[in-house]
């Protein structure tokens, strides 16, 4: 309390034992001050606070304005919080390993009012992957595609019960094929019914190749590889089964020859056994088509039935091919993949299922 006739500016203030203060800062009017009148700014110190920088503040009860920041613009990082708990011996929750009386260098680094700014999402730590040669090369090859090549987009569905049920014979004899096999197959026959999408860009020319060479997408630790199914038209499905086998194998293990991944006249990109219904594809130059197969679904057919279908998506170069060769394309396609027995007709496959009465 101040007394009567006291000046209240120097009276003083009891403290409960114990308590800590907290400093106050008293703002004289200068004379300046009050013969006009000015607007006061004041200043605000932002500290950016990521969620897992957040999370070990709370963790230890560090206050941010504790911590020297060694971050750009002044952020947070979670090395900062870990340096600081380390040099303070600090455990989870151990609010007695931090002294309850503030340093001289915290008195003046909370003397400001201070504003912790939480980004959501953001992280503060990155980790740098360098590239390989072979993504280097991916990079550019795909950028080059993106930039130079008009690409236009058209889609298929078809029924593959047929194809799914002759799959199943074939295995039942003992032969061993995927749904991927039959797609190789039926793109290689279309292909040759439509040689406009067997083609490649060469300058200010298309040139169309007498050979079905299809390039198929194999993932590897070192990025997408497409090694080739030489004349592909001419294999039965097995011995399209059989390549694709022992070409993936070596292109994981990095044992592929140059001829045998580079070249080709059509890519075909497989996602399907990763539950993707769809979706598209970039062009792998100088080829000018890649058909991106989705996964297969139940649907309800025209007569109400379920019936199983899988989409298929084309990317082509419009410089090169119009949309009437790519439907023509897709058409025969869906026919091929409808008609299974298109595929194995004049092969060892056919008389194989003939013998067994299954065909």
């Amino acid at each position: 309390m101040v007394e009567e006739g006291d000046d209240w500016r120097t009276a003083e203030i009891p403290v409960e034992s114990g308590s800590q203060t907290e400093p106050i800062t008293t703002l004289e009017k200068s004379p300046s001050t009050e013969e006009h009148t000015t607007t006061t700014k004041t200043s605000h110190t932002e500290i950016p606070i990521g969620p897992s920088v957040r999370k070990l503040l709370e963790e230890y009860n560090i206050t941010a304005a504790t911590v020297q920041p060694s971050g750009p613009h002044g952020r947070l990082l979670k090395g900062d919080i870990l340096k600081y708990v380390k040099s303070n011996s600090l455990s989870k929750q151990d609010l007695g390993a931090v002294s309850n009386t503030p340093t001289k260098e915290e008195v003046i680094q909370t003397s400001q009012p201070t504003t912790t700014v939480f980004v959501p999402g953001e992280e503060e730590e990155f980790i740098d992957i360098p590239l390989t040669n072979m993504r280097r090369t991916i990079a550019r090859r795909l950028t080059e595609s993106k930039m130079t090549i008009p690409h236009s987009y058209i889609s298929i569905e078809s029924n593959i019960k047929a194809v799914s049920d002759l799959r199943k014979q074939l295995l039942g004899e003992g032969i061993k094929v995927s749904m991927n096999d039959f797609i190789i197959k039926a793109s290689a026959i279309a292909l040759q019914r439509v040689p406009a999408l067997n083609a490649v860009w060469h300058g200010e020319e298309v040139k169309m190749s007498s050979n079905v060479d299809i390039s198929v997408a194999v993932a590897t630790d070192q990025g997408l590889i497409t090694p080739i199914i030489k004349n592909a038209a001419y294999l039965a499905v097995d011995e399209i089964s059989s390549s694709i086998k022992d070409l993936a194998v070596r292109a994981r293990e990095g044992k592929l020859q140059l001829h045998e991944f580079q070249g080709g006249t059509f890519t075909i990109s497989n996602l399907g056994m990763f539950g993707i219904s769809e979706f598209t594809a970039v062009i792998n130059p100088p080829q000018t088509a890649i058909m991106a197969i989705g996964s297969s679904r139940l649907v309800a057919g025209q007569d109400g039935q379920p019936q199983t279908n899988m989409t298929v998506t084309v990317s082509y170069d419009s410089r090169a091919i119009d949309e009437t060769n790519a439907s023509q394309f897709l058409e025969v396609f869906k026919e091929v993949m409808e008609s299974p027995s298109l595929m194995i007709v004049g092969s060892s496959l056919s008389s194989t299922l003939k013998l067994a009465g299954s065909y």
